[in-house]
């Protein structure tokens, strides 16, 4: 234990000496986390809408006035032609096109149906698909209310009954996106603090000259490998807590479920992605192959991780490799106890999975860490 003593002191004064890096480790998360789900805000306001109107009549300004008081829409431009509106989604002035034909009142309460055209602009995937959904809605909630005014005008006897379906939204009641990205965010954060600096750590002393004399000396491989993951871990938990405050204080995001589980988890999770960039620094022979390896694994545990879809609505290839990251299983965790307040019992096959990845990780960065005495 004094081997793995002097280990520690060489490395936490080796970290506070570059106050560069440090300022990084801390500055940085804080600043991103704080940033980022803001520029990622996936809620779609204020989608701007043009609209061509060959009808004029009262029911079509009524759908019109329903749109634009839905607070989801912004009405730019009422075009005669829908050439004219067209050329407005051409020049970026406008998302969707809602086009009314002539005759529309009419074939509404004679008939009891009328054809509607959208016209979406499908450049930003999201933002149409999602704006469509929000228009498709409004109109079929408009077209009820026509469809139960004409039954009850046309019968003298009470209008039939109607199924009126009610929804909520449950631990997230506004469906904001930021509490769903901003915990996602936090772990991804982390996993760039463990992965990156333990990447560089021992390549580092590749490049200094300083592994030599540390093969020389009796130090042990396992304490060489903790003395160097043991730090980081540290200033992981700190970022972590950090992180948290920066989620109650900024986003007003407070884990709903028990703080400790939580820190359980984290602690557990950054020893996982530690021997991940150890790992990776005993494979490198300098802080380029390092950096450039790391970097390639991190977005692959980023946008396979499900902070930005759904792990299930992968193709089955995906879901596996996705299942294969310890950050797929910690964003789930976190998203678990912090918005749902779930309790152990319910995480507990998670938990047993980042415990498999930290000690497979860490075994091999020891096993890979060539000591020659």
């Amino acid at each position: 234990m004094s081997v793995l003593r002097f280990i520690l002191e060489k490395e936490f004064r080796q970290i506070f000496r570059d106050k560069t890096i440090l300022a990084m480790m801390f500055a940085l998360p804080t600043i991103q986390l704080i940033v980022l789900p803001l520029a990622m805000n996936f809620d779609v306001n204020n989608v701007n809408l043009a609209v061509v109107d060959h009808d004029h009549s009262t029911y079509s300004q009524k759908l019109i006035s329903k749109i634009g008081s839905s607070g989801y829409f912004r009405i730019v431009g009422a075009d005669p032609s829908f050439k004219e509106a067209l050329f407005r989604i051409e020049k970026e002035e406008a998302d969707l096109v809602i086009e009314i034909p002539s005759g529309f009142e009419r074939n509404l309460i004679r008939e009891g149906s009328q054809k509607l055209g959208i016209s979406v602009d499908a450049i930003n995937g999201t933002k149409a698909a999602i704006g469509g959904n929000y228009l498709n809605a409004i109109i079929r909630d408009f077209n009820s209310e026509v469809d139960f005014n004409v039954k009850a005008a046309a019968s003298a006897l009470p209008a039939p009954g109607m199924i009126d379906i009610t929804f909520s939204n449950w631990f997230n009641p506004r469906a904001e996106s930021r509490y769903y990205l901003v915990p996602g965010i936090l772990v991804i954060l982390l996993a760039m603090i463990g992965g990156f600096m333990a990447a560089l750590n021992i390549v580092k002393e590749k490049e200094t000259g300083t592994i030599e004399q540390i093969n020389v000396t009796p130090i042990r491989k396992w304490e060489f490998i903790l003395g160097k993951l043991i730090p980081f871990w540290v200033i992981g938990m700190v970022v972590f807590t950090a992180g948290l405050l920066v989620c109650r204080i900024v986003y007003g995001i407070s884990p709903a479920g028990n703080i400790g589980l939580l820190y359980a988890f984290a602690a557990v999770y950054l020893i996982a992605l530690l021997g991940f960039g150890l790992l990776i620094s005993t494979y490198s022979d300098n802080q380029i192959q390092a950096m450039f390896v790391a970097f390639f694994f991190m977005m692959i545990f980023m946008l396979m991780s499900g902070l930005f879809t759904s792990v299930e609505s992968m193709p089955d290839w995906a879901r596996v490799m996705s299942n294969l990251t310890p950050v797929t299983h910690f964003i789930r965790v976190v998203r678990m106890i912090v918005l749902k307040g779930s309790g152990f019992s319910h995480v507990k096959m998670e938990f047993f999975y980042i415990i498999i990845f930290a000690v497979v990780l860490n075994s091999w960065a020891i096993f890979n860490y060539k000591k020659t005495t």
